[in-house]
């Protein structure tokens, strides 16, 4: 009984052609890009575009986001590879299975509950703040009561105490029954949820163009300095050191799109749709974002960014330089708020996917494994992840998360990429039906850009991770071993 048994390649392909027992297969290539965009386009691009111009890049940010795509198109290309070549739920824990061993997956496994669940608390939390925006400043009506919105560790400016966040726990709920239903059915919905924000997103372009100041894109790369925030941190601004703290900055943006790989073992052609769809949803996105952060770095300065703006920058800019266009500073309330709805559904898709891989391995208790026997998903863990990620939502600030989030996915990234070159060795016959090019040199780069964004997040973050690993250490040896089908058999 190893920690380092690998799962054979054959149990996996054999586990991923006998879909009748299992997940319906129902995605298309199109259905994957909209999941890849609904998890890309969210609060992201209206809320990190305009800090990472503020503290670190001013209108080179632009260029950050190619720094931040180049990264992620890396991973991509390994991802491709391995979805479109292991077609089965689990995305970076299945890969990490078959190439590693059972202790690496369970710690990839581990990680991806940081980047999944975590990741969706944290976006519930914020979906309720923008809630309450839109109830006072669009429709002009009183907001939810401070002690029905906030979780009991935090107090109002008058003295208010809070017992529960309900609106956070509320789109958790939704959204997991939602989930429960059918993945055609959340398919469907977050497609109209991407129509909607990518429609307020090119309003904006658009219109926006006309109002661009050629005075605030020039220089177009600030001189090196230093900024200092109002908490007292100093940030490197301008110059490469700028652009780089800028592209560590809008990385957070960028996740979500591995997450279309969980889906893998529910799309029709998963050989062809997989490569199209996280490929196919990272270029668009990259190129909106791009587009994006031109317009609103040449319609505002960087000082209405640090001062009037701060996370209503895009609204602030719009209400003061676009005259007359006030009405487009409120869509973006409701393109912010179906930006959070869909990154919160693509999240909790992935996270119950990886669950449900765990589970039919013995890593993680047999009930996650259990389909409805109407719906084909995996119910008993979406219940389980609702129960994990409602209580958090509900009761825990989402300040507390941070950059966490950020320093898991790029750890997943690094394993991904790692575990295309190490297939390329070990099943050199294994039929490829998209080929990540250049390998090990696409991979290698990949990794280097990762661990140079993990590097960029601080020692603070990695102290998290490591502790984080440490519980997920303990509970390998406590229960995952010990329950491993794959060392102990059915």
């Amino acid at each position: 009984m190893s920690i380092w048994k690998r799962k054979p390649l054959a149990q996996l392909l054999a586990e991923a052609a006998d879909s009748e027992k299992g997940l319906k297969r129902t995605l298309t290539a199109w259905s994957l890009i909209a999941l890849g965009i609904g998890a890309i386009i969210g609060a992201g691009l209206f809320v990190r575009t305009a800090t990472a111009a503020a503290q670190s890049a001013g209108p080179s940010v632009t260029i950050a986001f190619i720094v931040a795509a180049i990264g992620c198109a890396l991973a991509g290309l390994c991802y491709a590879e391995l979805s479109s070549s292991i077609p089965i739920s689990g995305s970076a824990y299945t890969y990490t299975y078959a190439t590693m061993g059972e202790f690496l997956a369970w710690i990839i496994g581990w990680d991806l509950i940081l980047e999944y669940a975590v990741g969706a608390a944290t976006v519930g939390i914020a979906w309720s703040e923008y809630l309450n925006n839109l109830l006072v400043n669009v429709f002009h009506i009183s907001p939810i009561p401070y002690e029905f919105s906030h979780s009991p560790f935090q107090t109002s400016a008058e003295g208010v105490s809070g017992i529960i966040n309900l609106p956070a726990l509320f789109i958790v709920g939704i959204i997991s029954l939602l989930l429960i239903k059918g993945i055609q059915e959340s398919a469907f919905v977050n497609g109209i949820i991407v129509i909607v924000k990518v429609a307020i997103v090119i309003l904006i372009i658009v219109i926006g163009w006309n109002f661009i100041n050629p005075v605030n894109h020039t220089p177009y790369i600030p001189e090196s300095s230093i900024f200092t925030d109002e908490h007292g941190i100093e940030h490197n601004y301008g110059g490469v050191l700028g652009i780089l703290g800028a592209a560590g900055t809008v990385f957070f943006a960028f996740i979500g799109f591995d997450a279309v790989s969980t889906a893998a073992q529910e799309t029709k052609n998963p050989k062809k749709a997989m490569p199209i769809g996280i490929l196919g949803s990272l270029a668009i996105c990259t190129l909106m974002y791009i587009l994006f952060a031109h317009v609103l770095t040449g319609v505002a300065t960087v000082e209405d960014f640090r001062t009037g703006g701060k996370e209503a920058s895009v609204a602030f800019a719009i209400n003061k330089y676009m005259i007359g266009y006030e009405w487009l500073g409120q869509l973006v309330t409701v393109a912010i708020l179906a930006g959070f709805s869909s990154v919160i559904l693509v999240m909790l898709l992935g996270q119950s996917r990886v669950f449900y891989a765990m589970g039919k391995d013995g890593l993680l208790p047999k009930a996650f494994s259990d389909l409805h026997s109407k719906y084909k998903t995996p119910y008993k863990a979406n219940i389980a992840i609702l129960i994990i990620v409602g209580a958090f939502a509900a009761f825990v600030p989402g300040d507390i998360v941070g950059d966490m989030t950020s320093i898991g996915t790029l750890f997943a990234f690094v394993l991904v990429c790692i575990s295309v070159i190490i297939l390329r060795v070990k099943e050199p016959n294994m039929v490829r039906e998209f080929k990540t090019p250049f390998v090990p040199l696409v991979p290698l780069l990949g990794v280097a850009v990762c661990i140079a964004m993990m590097y960029g997040l601080g020692w603070t973050n990695w102290l998290r991770l490591f502790v984080w690993m440490a519980i997920g250490i303990v509970l390998y040896f406590s229960y995952g071993k010990k329950h491993s089908v794959l060392n102990h058999g059915e």
